[in-house]
Parts: C-alpha cells; sequence; structure tokens
C-alpha cells in the first residue's frame, strides 16, 4: 500500500472515495478481479471512524470474528489489500467530479487529479474533519513531526515513545489513546471538564488504574487555555479549571479528541440524488444514477437499507463485479470463488 499526499495526476482503473472498511474492502474485490485502485481520504490515516473515533472499541457483527477491536478490523484491512498495492492519498477532500463512465476525473483539495474508469463512493456519512478545539494559534503546532506538535488521530504508537502526551476529550478516543500510549510514552495527561467519562466502562477502570499508580494523569475538571511554544514547536499546553486557575503542563504533544466534522460536501453536487439519507443506489449493483458512478457503505439509501459494515462489504462486491464491464468492456466476467482462483497479482 503505497500512501501519498502530493498533488499530481494519476490514472487507475477504480477511483474510491473514503478509506473507512468498507472503502478498503472495495480495494480487494476489484483486486481480485484485476482492477487498480486509487483511495482517496480526508482524514491523515485509513480506518475512517474506525480508527479516528473508537479503535479499542469493540465490534460483534463481523462475520468470522466474535469480537474485534476496531483498530484492529482495519489493521486486518490493510493487510488483506496489500497483495494489489492500492495507493491511498490521505489528508484530501474529494472536491469534484467530471466525464462519464470509462472516463471520469476527480480532483482534491489537495490538487491531485485521477483519471478514472470507474468511481466507487465509500464516504461514510461524509468527509471528515477534526473539530479543532478554539486556541489561538493551534495551526501553528499542527505540521511538526510524528509524535510532535497538535495530532488529531494517532497512526503509529511507536511516534509517541518517550513523549508527554495531553490527551483532551472524555469520549471513546480520548480514553481508548490514553490507556494505549501511557504503555510508550513518557507520562499521558488526559484533560477532561467534568471528573466523569463517556467512554466504554472496562476502558475507563482502566484508565483509572493506570491513574492510581501514576502511569496516568487525570485533569480534571479542566478545559484546554491555550498553547505555548516558539517557532511551531509545543513546549505547553496551559489548562484553566471552572474558576479559571490556570495549570501549566510541560507536553511534546497535544491530542484533542473533540469529535469529527463530518459532510457530504461537494458530493451534494455532483447530481447523484444525495440527499440527508445518502446517495440513492441499486440495491444489488450499488450504481447511483450517474453510470459508472457506485455509493457502498453508510453513504449509500435504498429501501431496506441496513448501514452495517457487513451490508457495506457485500455492497463492495455487488459494485466490483457490476463495474468489470466498465473497466474491462472487451472482457466476459466469469465467477470464480476465491478458493478456486487464489489471490491474483496487483497491479
Amino acid at each position: 500500500m503505497t500512501v501519498s499526499v502530493e498533488s499530481e495526476r494519476f490514472s487507475t482503473d477504480v477511483a474510491i472515495v473514503g478509506a473507512g472498511p468498507v472503502g478498503l474492502f472495495a480495494v480487494f474485490e476489484c483486486g481480485m478481479l484485476g482492477m487498480s485502485c486509487r483511495v482517496v481520504d480526508a482524514l491523515e490515516d485509513i480506518g475512517g471512524q474506525c480508527s479516528a473515533l473508537y479503535p479499542e472499541k469493540p465490534i460483534y457483527d463481523i462475520p468470522g470474528l466474535p469480537e474485534t477491536a476496531a483498530g484492529n478490523l482495519i489493521a486486518s484491512l490493510e493487510k488483506q489489500i496489500q497483495p494489489f498495492a492500492p495507493h491511498i492519498h490521505l489528508n484530501q477532500q474529494v472536491t469534484g467530479l467530471t466525464g462519464k463512465a470509462g472516463n471520469f476525473t476527480l480532483t482534491t483539495s489537495a490538487g491531485t487529479e485521477i483519471a478514472a474508469k470507474v468511481v466507487i463512493i465509500a464516504a461514510g456519512v461524509g468527509a471528515f474533519g477534526p473539530k479543532r478545539p478554539p486556541l489561538a494559534g493551534i495551526r501553528d503546532y499542527e505540521a511538526q513531526g510524528p509524535g510532535l506538535g497538535v495530532k488529531y488521530m494517532v497512526r503509529t504508537v511507536k511516534d509517541f515513545a518517550g513523549k508527554r502526551v495531553v490527551i483532551a476529550g472524555g469520549g471513546d478516543s480520548a480514553v481508548d489513546w490514553a490507556v494505549q500510549l501511557s504503555g510508550v510514552a513518557d507520562k499521558v495527561y488526559v484533560v477532561h471538564r467534568r471528573d466523569r467519562f463517556r467512554a466504554m466502562d472496562e476502558t475507563v477502570k482502566r484508565m483509572h488504574l493506570l491513574a492510581d499508580d501514576g502511569t496516568i494523569e487525570l485533569v480534571t475538571p479542566y478545559q484546554l487555555h491555550r498553547l505555548d511554544g516558539a517557532g511551531g514547536k509545543l513546549e505547553a499546553v496551559i489548562v484553566a479549571d471552572l474558576d479559571g486557575a490556570e495549570r501549566r503542563i510541560e507536553a511534546d504533544v497535544l491530542l484533542p479528541f473533540f469529535g469529527l466534522a463530518q459532510s457530504l460536501g461537494p458530493i451534494l453536487n455532483w447530481g447523484l440524488g444525495a440527499g440527508a439519507g445518502g446517495i440513492p443506489a441499486n440495491p444489488t449493483t450499488a450504481e447511483t444514477s450517474v453510470p459508472g458512478v457506485y455509493a457502498i457503505g453508510d453513504v449509500s439509501d435504498y429501501p431496506g437499507k441496513l448501514k452495517l459494515i457487513l451490508t457495506g462489504f457485500s455492497e463492495a462486491a455487488f459494485a466490483a463485479h457490476h463495474a468489470y464491464a466498465t473497466v474491462f468492456p472487451d472482457k466476459a466476467l466469469h465467477f470464480e470463488y476465491s478458493t478456486t482462483k487464489g489471490i491474483p497479482s496487483g497491479k
């Protein structure tokens, strides 16, 4: 898998909008049919909500997996698509779609252009973006290296080894990452405006046990107040209690987990009939009203739709098989089970 953020022009068989679990599985289904893929996502890492909001949260309705953490599911999907060497463009939102089946062009907020024969939209409930805390100059600290500055996601735990980490928030993401990073960070501080947390009880209990032995420090009830540093290098996070009394926390990185803003954004203007319920799609092919454009996962809408990950996986297979005729107009599709043909080499 190749991850890129550069602005260039590329060509592929299938352009996939969204790198959540359903978008990743679409790479697998397309790859099994010999179709190359490029994936675009607005986040800085793959996995969508599973990675950004609740990586430690257990999921129980994935066939064959009685229980799996959301982050582990994404890791398994990433491993599953490796044979097909997909190219994934992160930190950019798809802003435009022009052309027709067999000859589409997607443009992104980073200036990237992707020529594709078909487009599969797996955008979930829309493009995500971090809800930045209202701190003066916060963007100045967002460009530092791994494990430094202000980050809104954790891609690799080891990037935070030996770092002083301040986590802000009281939900699943804040508590999950506080527990995970406590094993590698020099110190983890959790800032929350209340003493109670809105995460899973078991994970909250683990966090409190780590707080009892001094591995984690709970800074409650406090709120983020300002950042201190020089030249774009974060040096400290200043917090304030409800009475305005301030406390300075020396820090290498701030992880504010206040949720993600989400919207279908430019997709609403692509003539697909998208509305509050998503994009209308054929339930047996996943094709939208625009030939060659497919909608799968939570973004697709049709009578009786169940917004489950396993439903999206099925729709990914429908879309890939239906798209084959557009990608390879001169070839007949001969259906074969994976147990028969194995894993073909990627492009």
